[in-house]
């Protein structure tokens, strides 16, 4: 599990969907990418805050095919009083669904990988919730637990994230060439005590999908 962490809300961070979102903190990556050098802080398409990595060589018109494997979990996650393992595999469905749509409006699908081929990869490495205005947050990977519950009382909205990474590798070569981490903001929750859902993460899912299909390599 991860410690405690005392961050500031606001502490100068992008905001993603509301005042609490920001880019992801190397403290928080999850470890499911194997090189997190190279990430730097950048905009989505849509204007979302992430954290990119590309590789100066890399040209889209070199590849003509995808594999998707499905996003998993990192790491495997169990259910809690504040989420259901309906929700747990809700969530991830939804989550390949769209994905994996958005992945098939970039180039053709394939099971194979071919010479002119990307892999992609993807997690769901966390989701946290936390008390509005508090100082105070933590992310237990996937625990989807109500941070700050043993450190403070009574019944403030609870702000909800979702932490992504994923990248892209070059089936030839066997290297990345794009990697992204990514949090973003949810829907709130009215208290401690109010579950999580797939409906409370929907949106971001859907801007991730987004995103991804609007991918322009040369935005800046």
């Amino acid at each position: 599990m991860r410690t405690l962490y005392k961050v500031a809300i606001l502490g100068g961070l992008l905001a993603l969907a509301g005042c609490g979102s920001k880019v992801t903190q190397p403290a928080q990556f999850s470890g499911f990418l194997k090189d997190y050098s190279g990430l730097q802080k950048t905009t989505s398409a849509s204007g979302k805050p992430v954290l990119r990595w590309v590789d100066p060589s890399f040209d889209d018109s070199k590849y003509d095919s995808i594999v998707f494997h499905p996003v998993v979990y990192y790491p495997v996650p169990k259910p809690t009083g504040q989420v259901s393992q309906q929700t747990l595999d809700g969530l991830l469905a939804y989550t390949n669904s769209k994905l994996k749509a958005a992945a098939a409006q970039r180039k053709p699908l394939v099971t194979s990988p071919g010479a002119r081929s990307l892999i992609f990869h993807g997690a769901i490495t966390g989701v946290d919730s936390s008390k509005q205005g508090m100082q105070f947050y933590e992310v237990l990977p996937v625990a989807l637990v109500v941070a700050g519950a043993q450190v403070a009382t009574g019944h403030r909205t609870m702000n909800t994230h979702l932490f992504f990474e994923g990248e892209l590798i070059d089936a030839q070569t066997n290297k990345p060439v794009i990697k992204v981490v990514r949090q973003a903001e949810g829907r709130d929750l009215s208290n401690e005590n109010t579950p999580i859902t797939v409906e409370t993460l929907r949106k971001v899912v859907d801007d991730m999908a987004t995103d991804a299909t609007m991918f322009d390599v040369f935005r800046k």
